[in-house]
């Protein structure tokens, strides 16, 4: 036995294997938008793990659905006091909520979240918004249900509904422009009824629908914290706040020309322009920008964290017979590796894209530290990447 003397905030250091001792709650939904269910098979098998755990919901943010608590996980919760909690919602309307997830016990959301409310636990949820099925009328009325349990509920992400072409369901499908539009405006009022009422916009946007919208991102004040910062909310705004910060340690020129190719997904390329361009007032540094495709999940899948390795052999093959310029290094986001092992979602691995491209690629830590780390390591010369 060993005692410690620590604060509460102090890390012990400690690293377990796995998060849970005795294996994990695996979902026993069918959720309609599932986007396990929308990958092709022979992947790996860790991609197609889908948990619903409130221990990995308190440890590590994962979103749970609350079909699969029993009596005796709510009363450790709450003895506990497990807190936060971070609930996959989508819907109050009982029967809606259960075709969405396909399952008979998930109309009991709003009890469960009452409960937990009652005994003092905070909770993040997620409504997942597909067209035509739980956006509208039906969204106006889970957001202001879900208000009423403010303070304990301390904030809503609304996150666009992902597909790939694997997507079997043909009632679902991407928002489309003046949709996305529309829903900023409606969300933008409920803010601002939130802000009056209880002092907090409550409800915050995934970056995706002002991207696909092509409306101005929010201020850094608008995401009050970032609490929801995982669910792709804020992220933008965040990048370019830090990076600003961090870019006055750009120099104003480097010595040697240096010459590099960031790749990401189309939905970046207005994230990351004006930072390129930034980069690229350094003199003698030339960073280009190519957004790519999404040629193994479709072209509906845009995010960076979804391109696989061959998205990036076939898209930077394309993009060598357009320009004469080609450059041999080549900056990837570590989002798109499962990095221990340094292999992407097609079971590519980092060596093999060098290789098939006959390139050198240097992984970049997708924030504006990391941004300007590996810039000012380049122009030093220095060995880069994480």
């Amino acid at each position: 036995v060993f005692e410690i003397e620590k604060d509460v905030d102090d890390d012990l250091g400690i690293v377990f294997t796995k998060g849970t001792f005795d294996g994990i709650k695996r979902c026993k939904n069918k959720c309609i938008f599932c986007f396990v269910d929308q990958m092709p098979s022979k992947l790996r098998d860790s991609l197609y793990v889908k948990d619903d755990d409130y221990r990995l919901s308190f440890l590590y943010g994962n979103f749970i659905t609350l079909t699969n608590i029993s009596e005796k996980d709510l009363d450790r919760i709450k003895k506990l006091h497990i807190s936060p909690l971070y609930i996959s919602v989508h819907t109050i309307n009982e029967a809606m909520r259960c075709r969405m997830l396909g399952n008979p016990k998930a109309g009991e959301v709003l009890k469960i979240i009452k409960e937990l409310a009652d005994a003092g636990i905070d909770m993040h949820t997620q409504i997942v918004l597909c067209p035509g099925i739980n956006d509208g009328k039906e969204l106006d009325k889970t957001l202001f249900g879900l208000a009423e349990l403010w303070p304990k509920i301390k904030s809503v992400a609304v996150v666009p509904v992902g597909i790939t072409k694997f997507q079997k369901n043909k009632n679902l499908r991407v928002f489309r422009f003046q949709e996305a539009r529309a829903i900023i405006e409606d969300v933008s009022q409920h803010q601002a009824f939130f802000q009056n009422k209880i002092g907090t916009n409550f409800v915050y946007l995934a970056d995706e629908f002002y991207l696909m919208a092509g409306w101005e991102i929010p201020p850094y004040e608008h995401y009050e914290g970032f609490p929801q910062i995982e669910n792709g909310v804020g992220l933008t705004r965040l990048l370019w706040h830090n990076f600003d910060y961090a870019a006055k340690k750009l120099p104003q020129m480097i010595e040697c020309p240096c010459r590099a190719n960031l790749v990401t997904g189309r939905l970046a390329e207005p994230v990351l322009k004006p930072i390129v361009e930034r980069i690229n007032q350094i003199k003698n540094m030339t960073v280009n920008l190519i957004p790519l495709d999404n040629q193994f999940f479709g072209s509906t899948v845009t995010v960076a964290g979804l391109l696989t390795g061959s998205d990036i052999v076939t898209g930077l093959t394309r993009w060598r017979q357009k320009q004469t310029d080609v450059r041999p290094l080549v900056l990837l986001p570590k989002v798109m590796l499962e990095f221990e092992r340094r292999v992407f979602l097609d079971g590519l691995t980092l060596e093999d894209v060098e290789k098939m491209l006959g390139i050198k690629i240097i992984i970049v830590e997708p924030t504006g530290e990391g941004i300007v780390k590996t810039i000012l390591q380049m122009s030093c010369g220095k060995r880069v990447g994480v």
